[in-house]
């Protein structure tokens, strides 16, 4: 335990210094509070981008406090999801590249071990920010529109959580057997569009589908209830991120040993 501990704490002091734990917060709040600033004062923006006939009035629909809120989450589904394969994609590859793993493994320390603690801290970093982001979203909503529940809030906070966890997981696996950063967002990337694709177009054969989490997720905000797929799509979810973790580990022992 003391060993892991060592090594997160590793984890923690080189993010602190790369400065993630200022700039990734900061950039997850930019991208929550846009959406419902952007909604609120669209018609003023447009107004002041000049153009339109004079004694013209522009009329919009006002949105929902949950199509607001829902907004900010798609918001998470593009820009949140290319960041968090950024910030990840070299959280293992970087070191292998550079020999750090190699000369960290010399001494008696667990393969395991290694790989939870990179998990371990990307996740605290990603689910601060992704916290910091919603919760201001949430209260932004409620100031310009309607306070929607805050039990509302929790549930769906966690929920799209568990699809940003697989998230990190897949990339996190990825690390153990490719050296090469750039190489690993983008099958990362690739991987995320083609089972987003494949869940939204066939959600009748895929309705467990971890990447269906998010559309659960925005159908609860919008005032309907949860379905009852979530649950199978959660356990499948949980089971998912639980193998590549094992995978992640075997993999990365084998190919150190090699």
């Amino acid at each position: 335990m003391n060993q892991w501990m060592s090594l997160f704490k590793k984890e923690m002091l080189e993010m602190s210094r790369n400065f993630k734990w200022i700039w990734v917060p900061l950039t997850f709040i930019m991208i929550a509070v846009k959406e419902p600033l952007t909604l609120y004062y669209m018609p003023q923006i447009i107004d002041s981008l000049g153009g339109l006939p004079e004694g013209a009035v522009i009329e919009l629909p006002v949105p929902s406090a949950g199509e607001a809120l829902a907004a900010s989450l798609s918001q998470f589904n593009t820009f949140g999801v290319l960041i968090i394969v950024l910030i990840t994609m070299g959280t293992i590859a970087g070191e292998r590249k550079s020999g750090v793993a190699g000369i960290i493994l010399v001494k008696p320390v667990s393969y395991a071990r290694f790989v939870t603690s990179k998990w371990a801290g990307s996740m605290i970093l990603i689910w601060f920010s992704y916290l910091l982001g919603y919760f201001l979203s949430w209260y932004y909503v409620g100031v310009l529109f309607e306070f929607i529940p805050f039990s509302d809030f929790l549930q769906s906070f966690f929920v799209y959580g568990i699809w940003l966890t697989l998230i990190i997981t897949i990339v996190i696996l990825f690390n153990t057997f490719i050296k090469s950063p750039g190489t690993i967002g983008f099958i990362s990337i690739g991987v995320i569009v083609i089972l987003s694709l494949l869940s939204s177009s066939l959600p009748h054969l895929l309705e467990w589908s971890p990447a269906l989490l998010s559309a659960y997720t925005n159908a609860f905000i919008l005032g309907r209830n949860f379905p009852d797929e979530l649950l199978p799509s959660i356990i499948v979810s949980v089971i998912t991120i639980v193998i590549s973790m094992l995978a992640s580990i075997a993999i990365f022992k084998r190919r150190e040993l090699a």
